[in-house]
């Protein structure tokens, strides 16, 4: 079950994907709980790390016992990322991945992210420069192609292995389709055939099952699981269990997901102004509840929701 990425050894191949948004400290630690084997930060940019940007220092913080933790950069030039990557080297993360996949206008339109993909040379200055920069495993994140009259998965992959990579992680969507359709998991496999270092596949994994599955149907080595934990930390512990022993825990009791959003909620009041964690608190509410009774009053009210106190009388009303 463990996988190996450069010099650092994960407990279990089950990844949790980098959201913006989403994967902040507190919902890191909830997922760390649940056994995943390796947590992938929000996107930072290269660039508001070499402007000091007050926000990106707070978005870097890590705790030790969150490890190992993978933290990913964006940006799209060479001597900026690859500095950056030394200036950031002594944090507490393990491995440094680089965001080539996110399909958002504002990323894209500033060359950056899945927008990297149009450009093979580029990907293999940055690569190179930052491998070349630090000690740590460097890693990349990519989509299948820009759009689907550019599929280079294959090609990047090969560039990205020979530029001094530890890993690649391959969304089965081509920017394009942002995140709608179908992932073609086909397109992972190829990739995995066609480099030997590991292969992590992700797009469409919403269950243990599908995780088996997306594994045995592409030979990859891990698994990423994204807006299928949104709401549900669980699903790492039982894809975890599922793979080890073939067995599925069952969804959560209504007490349980009570208490995970209490919890959630203590943690982001720790790490974040009251106002600020309520507010974010929010969407989550919204995942967490989502398919449980009565739970669409609970999401239109918990908008309203300005502090704690406040989101405790909602759950004690929600049964």
């Amino acid at each position: 079950m463990k996988l190996q990425i450069g010099n650092v050894t994960l407990p279990n191949p089950v990844v949790l994907a980098p959201m913006a948004g989403v994967t902040d400290l507190p919902f890191r630690l909830l997922c760390k709980e649940q056994g995943v084997g390796l947590l992938c930060m929000e996107m930072v940019s290269a660039k508001a790390i070499y402007y000091k940007n007050k926000n990106t220092q707070d978005l870097m913080r890590i705790l030790p016992e969150e490890r190992p933790v993978s933290l990913q950069l964006f940006g799209s030039d060479p001597k900026i990322m690859s500095e950056m990557a030394k200036q950031i080297e002594e944090k507490p993360f393990d491995i440094l991945d680089v965001n080539m996949g996110c399909p958002v206008p504002k990323v894209v339109n500033n060359g950056e992210g899945s927008a990297l993909m149009k450009d093979p040379k580029l990907v293999r200055e940055i690569v190179t420069a930052m491998a070349k920069a630090i000690d740590k495993p460097v890693t990349v994140k990519i989509r299948k192609g820009f759009d689907e009259d550019h599929v280079n998965a294959v090609e990047i992959a090969k560039i990205i292995e020979d530029s001094g990579a530890a890993a690649i992680a391959v969304h089965g969507r081509t920017r394009q389709q942002f995140y709608s359709g179908k992932a073609d998991w086909e397109i992972i496999r190829k990739v995995k055939e066609a480099v030997s270092i590991p292969v992590i596949g992700n797009g469409d994994v919403d269950s243990p099952q599908k995780a088996k599955a997306l594994l045995e149907e592409t030979g990859c080595d891990g698994v990423m699981i994204g807006r299928a934990a949104q709401g549900n930390p669980w699903i790492f512990g039982q894809t975890v269990e599922y793979l080890e022993h073939g067995t599925i825990p069952k969804k959560p009791e209504l007490s349980e997901v009570k208490e995970m959003i209490r919890r959630h909620a203590g943690l982001q009041m720790k790490y974040k102004s009251e106002l600020t964690a309520m507010r974010e608190m929010r969407k989550h509410v919204a995942w967490y509840t989502a398919g449980y009774p009565h739970s669409a009053q609970l999401r239109a009210a918990v908008n309203e929701v300005q502090s704690m106190e406040e989101l405790e009388q909602l759950l004690e009303g929600w049964n």
